[in-house]
């Protein structure tokens, strides 16, 4: 026990020295918790203390933290084999997930190319849109987040601090997202938003470059790390009608929608708006490095043997894991508890609205909420107040994320397994550290 105690005191001193081993742009995110051990909805710090995970390691853990069945799928899997480059081999798990997988995607939506992250899931959207419809641009919405490697990140404006000396060169053009600031008082979101989008991709076409040569557009159908903004389904509706008048193939980031945490598999379904092209990742494999380009066969066949590669993609061990945790969201009838468990705590969120008036928005769809702060005189977005928030939380034991283009929403993002007084539990934590901060200020 005593030399376990003297390694966990070494690394935690590494810990406090981190900037010696990990580069800044790894290291230095919020809040850096020290753990040792999650379970369920739960980390468990090296400090000894439990905390409350409403972040499902950023929407990755749906079905909670080492699910027993993901474990020993897990455990199976290294039994018999670890590595395998798919192609030069072949093993059964990944042939059983794309199976699986078809049933659960929109119709046509039938044929995979694995990879590691939803990052290479974008590269190989917008790789498989330019080969094979010969066309060199890509349109994109302003405040998605798609990845941060250079093709995704062509296509990325969540923030500009993400292309700052990089000068992305993927031919893209920008067109606005359905952000509640562009509503004018009174008006109908699901009849302005898309007559904006009409007339703003009108003047794209006239003005930048002719939709003959747009060979994508691609769009995160809930705006995710750009501040979880729910968009009018009609406004999704319009995109599609506008691809497929100009012959453009439509690319749905699905990499933190998928797997149930809007309650439904995908948002495309929660939408009834079926894309081109889909990029997954994220919850798909239970924590394991996995994601997945999807189209139809039909277009998978025009992208031949050496125009896109990989050696990681598919590991047989994160095929398994994928596996279970299909098994279980079934099982356990979790995408139904996302939506129950989603409509009871926006309901909550929405009463503690009346009483903090640091809250500006409360918005969710499934266990996909966000809380917005902002100044209560001038309703201005509070990156700053998110911050104390999220620290106030934690302090009690409760781990919370962000977002926003200031940092200015709290993403409410838990496992579809929670339960109602895990929320209650976690949400009387933010009322308390919001109660906190507001007398700080006032």
């Amino acid at each position: 026990m005593q030399q376990k105690l003297g390694e966990q005191q070494d690394w935690l001193h590494m810990v406090d020295n981190i900037g010696n081993f990990l580069a800044p742009s790894m290291a230095k995110d919020h809040p850096n918790l020290p753990v040792v051990k999650a379970e369920g909805c739960y980390y468990y710090g090296a400090d000894g203390k439990r905390y409350l995970d409403f972040t499902s390691g950023i929407a990755v853990e749906n079905v909670g933290h080492r699910h027993p069945k993901v474990v020993q799928a897990i455990k199976d899997s290294a039994d018999h084999l670890i590595h395998g480059p798919s192609g030069v081999i072949i093993y059964e798990s990944i042939l059983k997930l794309a199976a699986e997988l078809q049933t659960i995607l929109p119709p046509k939506l039938d044929n995979f190319f694995f990879a590691n992250s939803g990052t290479e899931a974008i590269e190989g959207a917008l790789k498989l849109a330019k080969y094979t419809s010969r066309r060199p641009y890509i349109v994109s919405f302003t405040g998605c987040f798609h990845g941060r490697s250079m093709g995704a990140l062509s296509v990325t404006t969540s923030k500009s601090k993400y292309r700052k000396h990089l000068q992305p060169t993927w031919l893209s053009y920008q067109l606005p997202y359905a952000l509640p600031e562009y509503l004018p008082e009174g008006a109908d979101p699901d009849v302005f938003f898309p007559e904006k989008l009409e007339q703003d991709a009108k003047k794209l076409f006239n003005h930048q470059v002719d939709p003959e040569e747009v060979a994508c557009m691609i769009i995160e159908p809930i705006l995710g790390e750009g501040g979880y903004i729910i968009p009018p389904k009609a406004w999704l509706k319009k995109v599609r009608e506008i691809c497929d008048r100009h012959g453009i193939l439509l690319i749905f980031d699905e990499v933190q929608t998928g797997f149930g945490r809007t309650g439904n598999w995908f948002a495309a379904q929660t939408f009834d708006v079926k894309p081109d092209i889909m990029a997954i990742a994220k919850g798909i494999a239970a924590g394991l490095p996995l994601s997945a380009t999807v189209a139809s066969k039909e277009l998978m066949d025009q992208w031949p043997l050496g125009t896109h590669g990989t050696t990681f993609g598919g590991n047989p061990i994160a095929c398994s894991a994928a596996l279970a945790s299909l098994e279980v969201l079934k099982e356990e009838k979790l995408l139904e508890n996302a939506t129950a468990m989603g409509a009871y705590a926006v309901e909550r969120l929405l009463e503690m609205k009346l009483q903090h008036p640091t809250i500006n928005y409360v918005r969710g769809v499934g266990l996909m909420i966000g809380i917005e702060l902002g100044n209560p005189e001038t309703g201005e977005p509070d990156g700053e107040a998110v911050m104390a928030v999220l620290d106030g939380c934690l302090h009690k034991g409760v781990l919370f994320y962000l977002c926003g283009n200031s940092g200015e929403v709290i993403r409410m993002i838990p496992p579809l397994t929670i339960t109602k007084e895990q929320i209650d539990d976690g949400l009387t934590v933010l009322d308390e550290a919001l109660t906190e901060f507001e007398n700080k200020t006032n």
